[in-house]
């Protein structure tokens, strides 16, 4: 299936523009990053706790980290979960806190807890928030006011209601926001709703939701592998270009996915969004994107010089992008959409991955024709001028006009038989 046909677009005209503005991303980003010390890693590669917590209200950030900085040892991260979520009414999020061991982390999870709690629960009332408590919890909590306010249920039956009761809050977002909500669950009768409001309460978060811990020194190890990765990744993808075709082949597809990579990690910093685990697996696959989209037009620009080897390298280059045109849009069109459905309805979880993915098709699809092409011909044309400014070569001697003539062209050695 062709989109286009008989295309004769200039692509190379515009070269210029879209490396302009490929060096202004990519100094933008790097700029960025050096201002900020580095990416914003995650929490898998930075090492640390990070606890997501859910209000009933949008809450305040500036008043949650001075709580938290009170309490802590080092100032918290505190920010709306995946940079945005409160304008959508979620009201997460998300806090973080370092921790140079294991044990460092679990005390730091305690103090959050307990300084949320003081802040915004009712620890001097003694009852139980209904929001931070599991079904077991709710269960024990109830069975002995249960029993002396004469209600005749078994322990069996105490256990399912906690049960019916901590179903209901996950139903509803994690959240109890009125304790008298829970007259609709299942064996809430009168009487028992009565026991329920003298010995419980409903805060208006949860911090239950997500807990992640991970140590310093898995997190630097983890951090390590990634860059080991990806790195390997392009030397391998190098050393196979430079077998299959020329090695400035290789050196151009290579620098256009360094570029690639670059302006995606680069944005990051820019809109501050972490690099996760997940980012790193969306780099990885734009990495095999943008490399297989250059080899294809690396292919054809092949073929094409084999069919005629005195047609200019710039001209065998546009058409060679002409002739590939409908691929080219076809699949990173439909790729793009997909990747766009998912930055758009895939959740908080896919954000980065998906993101990462989003920029990564933009940037790989036109760093195929406006980037790796290019250094291509700009490598030729230089050879080029520097072999006609090179001193006449002696004439060949007589063994070698017996043998045939070595004639060099611009783009290889042809042995032209006497």
């Amino acid at each position: 299936m062709e989109l286009f046909k008989n295309t004769n677009f200039d692509f190379l005209r515009w070269k210029w523009p879209f490396i302009g503005a490929s060096l202004v991303l990519s100094l933008l980003g790097i700029g960025s990053l050096i201002a900020k010390g580095g990416p914003r890693y995650g929490i898998e590669f930075k090492g640390g706790m990070l606890m997501t917590v859910k209000f009933a209200q949008a809450p305040n950030l500036e008043q949650i980290r001075s709580v938290l900085s009170k309490s802590l040892p080092a100032p918290p991260s505190v920010e709306n979960f995946e940079n945005g979520s409160l304008e959508n009414g979620s009201n997460e999020v998300e806090i973080g806190a370092a921790g140079s061991d294991e044990a460092q982390l679990a005390r730091n999870r305690d103090i959050i807890l307990a300084t949320l709690a003081k802040a915004y629960g009712q620890p001097g009332s003694g009852k139980l928030d209904l929001n931070n408590a599991s079904a077991a919890d709710i269960a024990n909590r109830l069975r002995d006011p249960l029993a002396k306010a004469g209600v005749p249920l078994s322990d069996q039956q105490v256990d399912q209601l906690g049960a019916s009761i901590a179903a209901f809050r996950d139903r509803n977002g994690g959240l109890v926001r009125n304790i008298d909500d829970l007259r609709s669950v299942p064996g809430v009768t009168p009487q028992v709703m009565s026991v329920i409001s003298q010995e419980c309460y409903a805060a208006p978060y949860t911090a239950s939701r997500n807990f992640e811990s991970v140590g310093p020194k898995v997190g630097a190890d983890l951090r390590h592998q990634a860059i080991n990765a990806t790195l390997l990744a392009l030397a391998g993808m190098l050393v196979y270009i430079w077998f299959r075709f020329e090695w400035i082949y290789g050196v151009g597809a290579v620098i256009a996915v360094f570029h690639d990579t670059i302006i995606t990690i680069g944005l990051f910093s820019l809109l501050n969004k972490e690099i996760t685990l997940t980012v790193i697996a969306a780099l990885l696959t734009l990495v095999g994107y943008s490399m297989n989209d250059t080899i294809v037009i690396f292919d054809r620009i092949r073929e094409n010089l084999r069919m005629n080897r005195r047609e200019p390298l710039g001209e065998v280059i546009n058409r060679s992008v002409n002739q590939t045109l409908s691929r080219t849009v076809m699949t990173s069109g439909l790729t793009f959409l997909t990747v766009l459905a998912l930055f758009l309805f895939g959740g908080p979880v896919l954000h980065g991955f998906s993101f990462a993915l989003v920029v990564g098709i933009i940037i790989g699809t036109y760093s195929s024709v406006f980037v790796a092409s290019p250094i291509v011909l700009f490598w030729h044309n230089f050879s080029d001028k520097r072999r006609k400014t090179a001193p006449a070569v002696a004439a060949p001697s007589p063994r070698a006009a017996a043998g045939g003539v070595k004639q060099q062209g611009s783009r290889g050695s042809v042995k032209v038989a006497r």
